[in-house]
């Protein structure tokens, strides 16, 4: 077995490995669907690493590179293992096996997620150095499931299509700091694969949505404090569900403790679907 880069290593070869590695998973991405992914989170091919049975993958760890609280941080866009080669420790030797190279390449953290109902992971990742530093709620719902209230904006006001790079103009609006697949770089990363709606009075933008129309991620949705329970929210969201073509939405990584946001995804029957640790090794 031989740990080597992924640098030379097609996409095909990639794509195969990682249908392999989650056939037994409740979701299975197609082809466009993790070429997608891994643009938006960053993926560098010369800094993600595989186990390799010849020249087949056994395990993989796909990396994106970024900044992450100001560091240069790889993080863990996808890290599987084939069912045959199960139990072996292939994913911490990978691990293991990369540190020196991101060291090289300036990285100065490692950040990923793990789901809490995941206890032998968490262990694992806190075994080697990981800390958990904040948590997240993830939410998913079928569209035709989904109840918007009827709640409207009383004052005139227009919805209509903005630039992601101009809605993120506007920080202050958010409740709290997304999370990496879904923070500013990454929506920057995914280009025309991500939509983005603005609520304005006049000209004056009150309200934002920013989600991806394939497959139904809500990326960013936030209105200007001080205008929250208006009905601007709501009028975004029944907007953006209009431009989805996903039989489903979904709203990952959430900040837990964002008592607002939840209670606004549960009136519109939007239930909570689990939680994760982000969580960071210093390296």
């Amino acid at each position: 077995m031989e740990i080597r880069s992924l640098a030379d290593t097609d996409f095909d070869t990639l794509y195969e490995a990682f249908a392999r590695a989650f056939a037994d998973y409740e979701i299975h991405p197609g082809r466009e669907d993790l070429r997608k992914m891994l643009r938006r989170r960053g993926f560098a091919p010369e800094l993600s690493f595989a186990a390799f049975d010849g020249e087949r993958i056994a395990a993989f760890t796909f990396n994106g590179i970024g900044r992450h609280d100001g560091l240069p941080t790889a993080y863990d866009t996808g890290t599987g293992t084939l069912p045959e080669y199960r139990g072996q420790g292939l994913a911490s030797r990978i691990f293991t096996a990369s540190i020196p190279h991101l060291q090289a390449a300036g990285i100065r953290q490692y950040l990923l997620e793990v789901l809490q109902h995941n206890p032998a992971a968490i262990a694992v990742y806190r075994k080697t150095g990981f800390e958990a530093t904040r948590e997240f709620d993830y939410f998913g719902q079928a569209k035709s499931a989904i109840r918007i209230p009827e709640k409207c904006p009383v004052f005139p006001h227009a919805i209509r299509p903005a630039t992601p790079d101009t809605l993120l103009r506007h920080p202050d609006f958010l409740d709290f700091r997304p999370s990496w697949q879904n923070d500013s770089d990454s929506v920057a990363r995914a280009g025309a694969d991500l939509i983005g709606l603005g609520l304005y009075r006049d000209n004056e933008l009150l309200g934002y949505c920013i989600c991806e129309p394939a497959s139904g991620d809500i990326t960013q949705l936030a209105v200007a404090p001080g205008l929250r329970r208006q009905g601007i929210g709501s009028a975004l969201f029944r907007r953006a569900l209009e431009t989805i073509e996903a039989d489903a939405i979904k709203v990952i990584n959430t900040e837990t403790g964002c008592a607002s946001f939840m209670r606004f995804l549960r009136s519109m029957n939007i239930p909570l679907k689990g939680r994760q640790f982000e969580m960071v090794r210093k390296l």
